[in-house]
């Protein structure tokens, strides 16, 4: 039976072990606030705690994914910086950004399903998902420069890897609305859909992770691959790569994976995130925020 937990401005449920987000202001388009920045560190928070959850979908209810940060304040909107964390020298820290790093330490694979337009914040926290999928009824923006202000969610550094600095930077210095076509031309999304097959698409894919992947396997694959992003030499992946090897090579998982593919049967990984995960990342540090 499907699980749910009680937020105020997102939902959270948990069936076949995919965990679904879903953005929950439809009235506002989904606007991000304060609340829901903190509710969505809390679901993913949940989520990694959970060893029953494999994926986690992250959609938008109504005809919105995010409509962008809920601009009711007026002019004085952006004027205390993006979020109630301080940080250090008494800046307060971008509340996209706060949720784009905890997208980006989760444990379980998260998948972006795109239902509709996804604007300012509400594009720039899909990039550190690692993999989109969108509606034909989805647009993007990166409006920022339209607004005084500039790109956040951690953007600057997540959307050039995604799509290149060129289109980048025509897509931020403009501000213009992206169809899903260009979008995924560009490579932000993996596919469009039509809007009643969107959610089916996306959790097709959790579903295939959930039930033929090892999930410890998984968490550290997805650790590996996005921080050796910004490594500085291959060498940095092949430490990394070697120490992941060895540990994994001689545990329970490796075993069942191989057995079950010369015996003809489905794996049975008995090995959970929660008591198996370790750090194979032994130089790794956090940066401070300063």
């Amino acid at each position: 039976m499907p699980t749910r937990e009680s937020f105020s401005q997102i939902e959270y449920s948990v069936s076949e072990q995919i965990a679904t987000i879903t953005l929950n202001r439809p009235e506002r388009l989904n606007a991000f606030t304060t609340k829901m920045l903190h509710e969505i560190i809390s679901a993913f928070d949940k989520s990694d705690a959970d060893d029953d959850v494999r994926a986690v979908i992250v959609t938008g209810s109504g005809r919105a994914f995010c409509a962008g940060a809920d601009l009711s304040s007026g002019g004085d909107t952006f004027s205390r910086g993006g979020s109630d964390v301080a940080g250090g020298s008494r800046v307060l820290r971008d509340g996209g950004g706060l949720v784009s790093l905890r997208i980006f330490n989760s444990k379980k694979p998260v998948i972006g399903a795109i239902n509709g337009p996804a604007v300012g914040v509400g594009v720039t926290m899909t990039l550190p998902m690692d993999i989109r999928l969108a509606s034909s009824t989805a647009k993007f923006g990166f409006v920022f420069t339209r607004r005084g202000i500039v790109p956040e969610a951690c953007s600057s550094w997540f959307l050039p890897r995604i799509v290149g600095i060129s289109r980048a930077t025509e897509w931020v210095f403009t501000g213009q609305m992206i169809s899903p076509e260009e979008a995924q031309e560009a490579g932000l999304v993996r596919s469009v859909h039509a809007p009643d097959e969107l959610i089916s698409a996306a959790r097709a894919i959790a579903k295939d992770i959930a039930n033929n992947t090892a999930p410890v396997s998984v968490a550290l694959s997805r650790q590996m691959l996005w921080r050796m992003l910004g490594a500085s030499h291959p060498m940095d992946a092949h430490r990394v790569e070697s120490r992941a090897m060895m540990e994994r090579g001689n545990s329970a998982d490796a075993r069942e994976g191989v057995m079950s593919f010369l015996e003809k049967r489905p794996a049975d990984f008995s090995m959970t995130v929660s008591n198996d995960y370790s750090d194979i990342f032994p130089e790794w540090q956090d940066p401070d925020f300063h």
